[in-house]
């Protein structure tokens, strides 16, 4: 019995099974977030973003009320995506707009990675009707959205997984499109990415490219480095 017929959540992400969409990730959506630091989740969804460039994932990018309410959106997510065209809508729910359905089904692959703000209204909204109306499989990224309290951000989860949705992180994502090291053609750019958004990871790698391999800082510039001066001997 192929398992994956019978339930497709069972085969990975890659590169040629998933489309991604990008929910009003807008400040002033961003000022209602409090189940995470805000900078944190500007990094993960800029990260996310990042990857999907890097293995050309088909991408759709919706904004609400941009002038009268939400603003515009984040420059760092506009520019992995140069030229790219923003959804704009009225409704709080994405699905209930014809030019973001035709957008999913154009791009012609059933498993939705979503990035959004909030978790409780837009992503939980679309999910549902995604999952329900248009078939789809939806990963839900959890680091990559926000609710307006963190009891928002969870129960919403919490709703969504119960009626099939997936819950990912953003660099579980990452990792996943790359699935092999051997993968060279992304390498260079998945480690680009894991050396300025995974944090503690990222850190790790500019370590051991440095200090193990003895590869050149990450650096745009070189830096006189000042050799120590001992202390004076105390008499």
């Amino acid at each position: 019995m192929d398992h994956t017929m019978s339930n497709p959540k069972l085969e990975v992400l890659t590169p040629a099974n998933s489309q991604i969409i990008f929910i009003d990730q807008q400040p002033q959506m961003a000022f209602g977030v409090q189940s995470i630091d805000r900078q944190v989740l500007k990094n993960n969804v800029v990260g996310l973003a990042r990857a999907a460039s890097v293995f050309n994932i088909p991408t759709t990018i919706t904004t609400v009320e941009t002038e009268s309410f939400s603003g515009y959106t984040y420059p760092e997510l506009l520019d992995v995506f140069p030229g790219h065209p923003l959804l704009e809508r009225t409704s709080m729910n994405s699905w209930d707009d014809q030019k973001v359905r035709d957008a999913l089904a154009q791009n012609g692959r059933k498993k939705v990675v979503v990035s959004g703000l909030w978790t409780e209204v837009c992503n939980n909204t679309f999910a549902l009707c995604a999952m329900d109306e248009g078939g789809y499989e939806i990963y839900m990224v959890a680091d990559a959205s926000g609710g307006t309290s963190k009891e928002a951000h969870d129960y919403a989860m919490q709703r969504m997984i119960q009626a099939g949705v997936v819950p990912v992180t953003w660099q579980q994502v990452l990792l996943e499109w790359q699935r092999d090291w051997a993968h060279k053609d992304s390498y260079d750019a998945v480690m680009a990415i894991v050396r300025e958004h995974s944090g503690a990871y990222g850190m790790g790698v500019d370590y051991a490219y440095t200090m193990v391999h003895k590869a050149a800082q990450r650096v745009r510039d070189k830096h006189e480095v000042r050799a120590p001066v001992p202390a004076p001997i105390s008499k």
